[in-house]
């Protein structure tokens, strides 16, 4: 059976394959299968977005004739929820400062928003929305969290987006301070990732 994600990220890309790579003897990424399409993720939540996703690529590939029955395409959406902000950055955590997808700006917004907020109420969390969309099957659909607390400063060279400023309390480091392999055990999407392969496996 072959997997579409619904990305072109390798590293997104790779992860998913290590976990659900024993459900699909093919795991491509759109580039990989063919697929030059860029979908607006223009919907009011995580969830939204994902659904979009899968539909739209999931369309796609199918009118290719590139899906048989049990073939199926993934695509999620993520974003980072900070109770004292009522969930902000959320949907628009890629595009918190600007639209133009501004890492370095996001950070530096986040703490501007958090600067008078105390340690005990800095609770925050990653939050994947993922849906499997599969050929001739029901629609598989799981949101995979991890909790920790915003810093008051980066710390940390090795991550991306909002890395730096995420305290895993259970190890007193960010998730750029312990680098992908170590988030990766934990992460959002690894949670997501989990549901969705006992979603696969009790169907």
């Amino acid at each position: 059976m072959k997997l579409i994600i619904a990305s072109n990220n390798s590293h997104k890309v790779a992860e998913i394959k290590s976990i659900l790579g024993e459900r699909f003897s093919s795991v491509l990424s759109m580039r990989e299968a063919g697929l030059g399409l860029d979908v607006e993720e223009n919907a009011p939540t995580l969830e939204g977005n994902a659904r979009k996703k899968a539909s739209e690529v999931f369309a796609l590939a199918d009118s290719m004739g590139l899906l048989s029955d049990g073939d199926a395409v993934l695509a999620d959406d993520t974003g980072l929820l900070v109770d004292a902000l009522n969930g902000a950055p959320g949907v628009r955590s890629a595009r918190f400062a600007t639209d133009g997808h501004d890492d370095a700006a996001n950070r530096k917004k986040l703490l501007e928003e958090l600067r008078d907020v105390p340690y005990e109420m800095r609770g925050a969390h990653f939050a994947t929305a993922m849906v499997l969309k599969i050929k001739g099957a029901k629609d598989i659909e799981a949101t995979g969290r991890v909790f920790g607390r915003i810093t008051t400063e980066e710390r940390g060279e090795n991550g991306f987006g909002y890395d730096s400023l995420f305290l895993y309390e259970p190890w007193g480091k960010t998730f750029a301070e312990v680098g992908p392999d170590g988030k990766n055990t934990v992460s959002h999407r690894k949670n997501a990732l989990a549901l969705t392969l006992a979603a696969l496996k009790g169907s």
